[in-house]
C-alpha cells in the first residue's frame, strides 16, 4: 500500500515542501531514498523503539521511503514523525484517510516523544501557501508556528497523540497565538537603559547619531573605559521593530534554532556578540548544509565585535561586502541560499596591545611601530565601511561619584524616531533604504548638498587627513544625520564639522 505524508525542508530562510511516500510490499527490507543525509538514515532505529514503545510494531514488510523532490538534500532528524506515520498508515496499522491534509514534522525520542525542531516559523508560512489544512509539530514549537495565522497548529508530546488524533480516537486542541497583542506587548522591554551610564555624553551622542541614522560604530578606549557598557545600550534607543521586521528576525532565528522553547515572535532588536575566535564561516553563515551566521542573527539589530583587532582579517574581511549590500549569499556546487543581514556594526578596541596609548594619565609602554603594526590588523577599507570613530575616556571620579541620573533610553529614543521618521519620509520612494547609512551614491550627491563654507571646511579635512572618496561620503552621510536630529533641511557648517570629529583614527597622531 502507499501512503504520502508530508514534510518540509529549508533552503535560507524559506521552506520547501518534501513529499514523503512510503510503499509497503511483500519482502523485509528497508529502503529509504530522496538524498537524505545520516540524521534522516539512521531514522529507522530511532522509529522502531519509538513504535514498539507507543504499542505498535515495525511491520514485516519491505518498506521503501521516497522522499520526493530526490534532487533537493534532506537534512536533519525533524523527518522521523512524518516516516513513522507514513509507515504505520501503509501497513495498515492505523486508518489515516486525512494525513495528506497535514503538514507533520518531529524528531523521535525512543519512548515515542518529540523532540523540537529548527525552522517553524518558515515551514508554517510555507504550509498555508501551500494550502494545508494544518500543521502538526512538537509542542515546544507550537507558539512560533501559530504566529501565521488561518492555519491550525498543534502541539503534540508525543507520536501517540498523533496516531490518535489521525484515527480519530483523540481530537487536539490548536494553539493560538495573539501575535500583534504579545508583538506590542514586549515592544520596549530591554535590560540596559543608558541611565546606568555615568559621565561619556560625548559617547552618547555618538551613538544617538549612529542610531538616528543607522551608522555603523567603532569605539577606541583603554580598558575600562566602559565601551562595552556603552554598545550593549544601543538597541535601547534604536527605533522598535515594526511587525515585518520582526517576523523576518523570528524566521532567521528559527532556521538557525536559535528560539527559546515556548517563544513566539521576537520583538526587541536583536544584539549579538560574538568571541573573537570565531570562524569565518561562524559570522558569515555557511558550512557544508548552510546555515545563518552572526551577522544574519543580528539582522535588524546590533553585531557588537569587542577587541576588533584580535578577530582573524580573514573574519573581518569577509565581511565587507555583507556591510555594503546588507545580504549575505552563500554558494556551493548544487546551491546558493541568500540570507538577509542589514545590521548595525558596533565594534570596540584598544588602542594599543597595553591599551593606553593616548591615555591621559597612564603611560603606554608599547615599543616603536608597535600601536601602527595594532591598528594595521583592521584594514583600510574595513574602517571606511564604519562611518563613527570615537574616542572613549575614562570616567572621572566625581562623574562616577554623581548620584544625579543620567537621561533615559527612552528620550533619546524619541529623538533618534523623529530623525528616522524625517528619513523614512525622505527615501519612500527608494526600495530597500530606509536611513542615511544606506543611501547610494546617487543619492548623496542629491540629499547631501553643502554650500561654499561647507565645501571648503571639509576641503580642508579632507587634504589634511588623507581621507578617501568613501570617507568623504560617510562624512556627508554622519552630517545629513546630524541634521536630521536638528531638524534643519540644510547641512549646515557645524553638522559637517561634528560629522568630522568622528574619524578618530584618520588623525595624524593615531599610530604614532
Amino acid at each position: 500500500m502507499l501512503v504520502k505524508t508530508y514534510g518540509s525542508t529549508l533552503m535560507g530562510i524559506d521552506a520547501i515542501t518534501i513529499t514523503v511516500e512510503v510503499n509497503a510490499s511483500q519482502g523485509s527490507k528497508f529502503f529509504l531514498v530522496g538524498l537524505p543525509d545520516n540524521a534522516v538514515k539512521e531514522s529507522q532505529h530511532r522509529i522502531v523503539a519509538a513504535l514498539k514503545n507507543s504499542g505498535y510494531r515495525w511491520p514485516g514488510f519491505r518498506i521503501t521511503v521516497n522522499m520526493a523532490p530526490a534532487d533537493i538534500k534532506k537534512e536533519g532528524s525533524a523527518y522521523d514523525l512524518p516516516i513513522a506515520l507514513g509507515v504505520l498508515a501503509a501497513s495498515r496499522q492505523i486508518e489515516a484517510e486525512n494525513i495528506e491534509d497535514y503538514l507533520i514534522m518531529g524528531e523521535l525520542s525512543l519512548d515515542g516523544g518529540l523532540q523540537p525542531i529548527k525552522g517553524a516559523l518558515p515551514i508554517a508560512i510555507e504550509a498555508r501557501k501551500q494550502g494545508f489544512k494544518g500543521f502538526v509539530l512538537p509542542a515546544q514549537n507550537a507558539r512560533e508556528a501559530a504566529i501565521v495565522s488561518d492555519l491550525d497548529v498543534y502541539g503534540v508530546e508525543n507520536i501517540k497523540q498523533v496516531i490518535d488524533f489521525f484515527s480519530d480516537q483523540n481530537s487536539l486542541e490548536t494553539v493560538k497565538v495573539n501575535t500583534r497583542e504579545e508583538f506590542y506587548a514586549s515592544l520596549n522591554e530591554y535590560e540596559f537603559d543608558f541611565s546606568d551610564v555615568k559621565g561619556q555624553e560625548n559617547i552618547k551622542r555618538a551613538l544617538e547619531i549612529a542610531a538616528a541614522g543607522g551608522h555603523n560604530v567603532i569605539l577606541i578606549g583603554p580598558p575600562g573605559a566602559g565601551k562595552t557598557m556603552l554598545a550593549k545600550r544601543l538597541p535601547s534607543i534604536l527605533p522598535p521593530l515594526n511587525l515585518h521586521e520582526a517576523l523576518e528576525t523570528t524566521k532567521i532565528h528559527s532556521v538557525a534554532g536559535k528560539l527559546q522553547k515556548n517563544a513566539s515572535l521576537i520583538s526587541v532588536r536583536p544584539f549579538r556578540s560574538p568571541h573573537h575566535t570565531i570562524s569565518d564561516a561562524g559570522l558569515v553563515g555557511g558550512g557544508t548544509f548552510p546555515h545563518p551566521g552572526e551577522i544574519s542573527l543580528s539582522h535588524n539589530g546590533v553585531l557588537f565585535l569587542d577587541e576588533l583587532p584580535e578577530f582573524k582579517r580573514t573574519v573581518l574581511e569577509v565581511m565587507r561586502q555583507p556591510m555594503e549590500d546588507r545580504v549575505v549569499t552563500i554558494s556551493r556546487a548544487k546551491l546558493t541560499v541568500e540570507y538577509p543581514a542589514s545590521f548595525m556594526l558596533v565594534a570596540s578596541m584598544n588602542p594599543c596591545p597595553c591599551g593606553y596609548y593616548n591615555h591621559p594619565e597612564k603611560e603606554c609602554v608599547c615599543g616603536p611601530g608597535i600601536v601602527q603594526r595594532y591598528l594595521n590588523k583592521i584594514s583600510g577599507p574595513l574602517l571606511d565601511r564604519i562611518d563613527i570613530h570615537v574616542e572613549v575616556v575614562p570616567v572621572p571620579f566625581r562623574e562616577l561619584a554623581n548620584e544625579q541620573s543620567s537621561e533615559k533610553s527612552e528620550a533619546i529614543r524619541t529623538r533618534v524616531i523623529k530623525a528616522r521618521l524625517i528619513q523614512e519620509e525622505r527615501y519612500k520612494e527608494s526600495k530597500g533604504i530606509y536611513c542615511n547609512a544606506q543611501m547610494s551614491s546617487k543619492q548623496l550627491r542629491q540629499i547631501c548638498r553643502i554650500d561654499e563654507t561647507g565645501q571648503t571646511l571639509l576641503k580642508n579635512a579632507m587634504e589634511k587627513l588623507s581621507l578617501s572618496a568613501r570617507a568623504y561620503d560617510r562624512i556627508l552621510k554622519v552630517a545629513r544625520t546630524i541634521a536630521d536630529l536638528d531638524k534643519s533641511e540644510d547641512i549646515r557648517t557645524e553638522h559637517l564639522a561634528e560629522a568630522i570629529q568622528y574619524r578618530s583614527l584618520d588623525r595624524e597622531n593615531w599610530g604614532g
